[in-house]
């Protein structure tokens, strides 16, 4: 066949993959037969065939169709092609320009994992990641346990959803779908409006393991991490604030869209008198308010803790022998370095 296409010294010459258009000129049990003009008789058989027949079967004789050439090579003369596989290539092309102009599209949700949500696009498996949902419906769950993920992610099953193509790829027929997208240009711009520094009012709308998400200015949402909650030890979020609850916060960084606030910046810095209150050598008093693998954390006035290393008793056994949570020792001070809040202690033995 391929020498036949030769000898007619066509310039447009199809080529095996090539995406062409026929008339249906006959339709058997079996296959359909396609007319390509001068480049001969192509067929549909086999499986692509049966994957093809419902829509086929509506065709009559003289109706245009779109194929993919398969071969030039086929038993019978034949031009082997497919429709299931054009269909596949022009679908591909089409979200090739969807993902390049941002073009929204709205998808059913058919199924979840722990991490994310399952759909499909134009029958092409695809995938919106859990990072890739709004903070509206981002699952926000205490521990970050997957088993309450997986539940919160399951209620959207059989809902549908505003989504933009993030990436695709037609090799690995992968298509990465992101939900948030459009909320991040949006809230870009009201963004533009804010800089680090500024302080802002808003309201806690979750709190997790690792800090609370508070929402300001109809949308914008930040994080509190649990570092910048207060310049004393913090244990758990959920001691320093409550979700619902108005809070004024500073804006400490925004990057990449995001938003990092705190509450501590607008709080007087108790490190800033401590090296006019006190010097290396001093004996101070102070209650052990955390063991860690690497010491005791030691609270010698409010916002201020001090770290009595692992090492000034050899074994965490011993520490744990020497000093209880809760209780005030008497301790020496071996260095102080403000700037970097940093406090070493030795526990004074009786």
């Amino acid at each position: 066949m391929k020498e036949e296409l030769k000898e007619k010294n066509l310039l447009d010459i199809p080529r095996e993959g090539s995406i062409v258009d026929g008339k249906i000129v006959g339709k058997g049990r079996a296959a359909a037969f396609v007319d390509l003009g001068p480049f001969g008789t192509g067929i549909i058989r086999g499986r692509e065939f049966q994957a093809s027949k419902d829509e086929l079967k509506d065709l009559e004789d003289g109706d245009t169709v779109t194929i993919k050439i398969v071969s030039l090579d086929s038993e019978g003369g034949y031009v082997e092609c497919s429709r299931i596989q054009a269909k596949k290539d022009m679908a591909w092309g089409d979200l090739e320009k969807k993902k390049e102009t941002g073009e929204p599209l709205t998808v059913k949700i058919e199924g979840a994992n722990k991490g994310g949500l399952l759909t499909k696009i134009s029958g092409i498996p695809s995938f919106i990641p859990s990072s890739q949902l709004s903070s509206e419906n981002y699952p926000r769950v205490e521990g970050g346990d997957s088993s309450k993920v997986l539940k919160e992610l399951q209620k959207f099953i059989g809902s549908e959803m505003e989504v933009r193509i993030l990436d695709l790829s037609k090799e690995n027929e992968k298509i990465i779908l992101s939900e948030k997208v459009k909320e991040m240009e949006e809230k870009q711009l009201s963004l533009d409006a804010y800089k680090e520094g500024d302080v802002v009012d808003g309201e806690v709308t979750g709190i997790v393991d690792f800090g609370a998400f508070v929402r300001f200015d109809d949308g914008i949402e930040g994080l509190i991490h649990i570092s910048e909650m207060d310049w004393s030890l913090v244990e758990s979020p959920h001691d320093i604030l409550k979700e619902g609850e108005k809070v004024k916060a500073k804006i400490i960084k925004i990057q990449d869209g995001k938003v990092f606030l705190s509450l501590k910046a607008l709080k007087e810095d108790p490190w800033k008198k401590i090296e006019k209150d006190y010097k290396e050598g001093d004996v101070i008093k102070g209650s052990v308010s955390k063991f860690v693998s690497f010491g005791a954390f030691v609270e010698i006035e409010e916002g201020i803790q001090g770290l009595c290393h692992i090492s000034e008793f050899q074994t965490r056994e011993k520490m744990e022998e020497v000093l209880e949570i809760g209780k005030t020792y008497d301790f020496k001070i071996l260095s102080i370095d403000a700037s970097d809040h940093r406090l070493s202690l030795r526990v004074v033995e009786k």
